[in-house]
């Protein structure tokens, strides 16, 4: 056998065992393996870091937060489903600062719609905890948008800089549903319902709403808008009657925030730093953010795999229609949900 024909035998086998490795991989990404390694990556064995934004100080710093995307817990990003806002991090940020004693200030940079009540409210409450324990000071920068939930966790700030264009306002709360039943009776579909009570199936897609219905979740809106207001009112020296004034839901520019009283000042991010340095005396102090990072071989490894064999952009976005919960539940949100 002559050089030529080893070297094809060699070629082929080593195609042969190319093919039949890359399979392999396959058809452990296809199995239950799949999803253990996904955790493996995902968010709960975070490692929380710090990246110093601007150098000074170490002794006393200032914290850099940002809120960006819906206010809703749907868990920690993963390799084949990464979220934009991850809220459980975000909690762990605040519970940071809560014991950290070289963190003297914090700037908190919203860009949402807003989200949750119970997210919302968790924000809020770990904002006020920090406050009352470490007195020390909280600076809001409003981004593009920083309406309904996003102005609900702004609203114990110290002070609070919107840009002129920022959307922010939308003070209320919205509980939505969706009726199908004509168009289930349109195309032969028919649900057999079995409950313990009258109003167990309160808000189903499949009938309409009861009028004692309608009053019973009008009552829970009405309750849970006060609060919304009492934070605002609380959080901006500010009469309930004249927080009401703007709290029928619209939605206000930067502009016509500070002329209701909802915002302090006009300024981008760079100019609410400024200020809570100079307000301050933290001209010297470090800026920095957390940052979160798997650490070692998992999270090359994780990208690499991730790039390779992680799912296209269209099942990347079934996966996430799959996986949002989509029942009834109240909002602090402006827009669609």
């Amino acid at each position: 056998m002559n050089g030529k024909r080893w070297a094809a035998l060699i070629i082929a086998g080593v195609l042969l065992v190319f093919s039949l490795g890359m399979n392999t991989i396959f058809a452990i990404f296809k199995s239950d393996f799949f999803s253990s390694f996904d955790s493996l990556v995902a968010g709960d064995d975070l490692t929380v870091l710090e990246e110093v934004k601007e150098s000074g100080n170490m002794d006393k710093r200032i914290a850099y937060l940002k809120v960006d995307g819906t206010i809703q817990d749907v868990g920690s990003s993963t390799l084949w489903q990464p979220i934009s806002y991850d809220h459980q991090f975000f909690l762990n940020q605040l519970d940071n600062i809560l014991y950290d004693e070289t963190v003297e200030g914090i700037v908190l940079s919203v860009n949402t719609p807003g989200g949750g009540v119970k997210e919302s409210a968790e924000i809020y409450k770990k904002l006020l905890k920090i406050k009352e324990e470490r007195q020390i000071p909280i600076y809001v920068s409003m981004d593009s948008m920083a309406a309904s939930g996003g102005y609900y966790i702004s609203a114990p700030a110290d002070k609070i800089f919107a840009q002129r264009d920022t959307i922010t306002g939308s003070i209320g709360v919205i509980m939505q549903s969706i009726n199908y039943q004509a168009l289930a009776e349109k195309v032969g579909v028919k649900y057999e319902t079995f409950k313990s009570g009258e109003h167990k199936d309160m808000l189903s897609p499949m009938r309409e709403v009861t009028p004692e219905e309608r009053a019973m979740m009008q009552d829970m809106i009405n309750e849970t808008y006060q609060e919304f207001v009492s934070i605002v009112a609380n959080g901006r020296n500010m009469s309930e009657p004249d927080v009401k004034k703007v709290a029928d839901g619209r939605i206000l520019s930067g502009k016509k925030a500070l002329e209701a009283g909802l915002v302090d000042e006009i300024g981008d991010e760079e100019a609410t730093i400024t200020a809570l340095r100079k307000d301050f005396g933290l001209e010297d102090a470090e800026l920095f953010e957390y940052t979160y990072d798997v650490g070692g071989w998992q999270s090359y490894v994780g990208m690499k795999i991730g790039s390779i064999f992680g799912p296209s952009a269209e099942e990347k976005m079934l996966m996430k229609i799959m996986a949002d919960y989509k029942a009834p539940k109240m909002m602090y949100l402006y827009g669609e949900y």
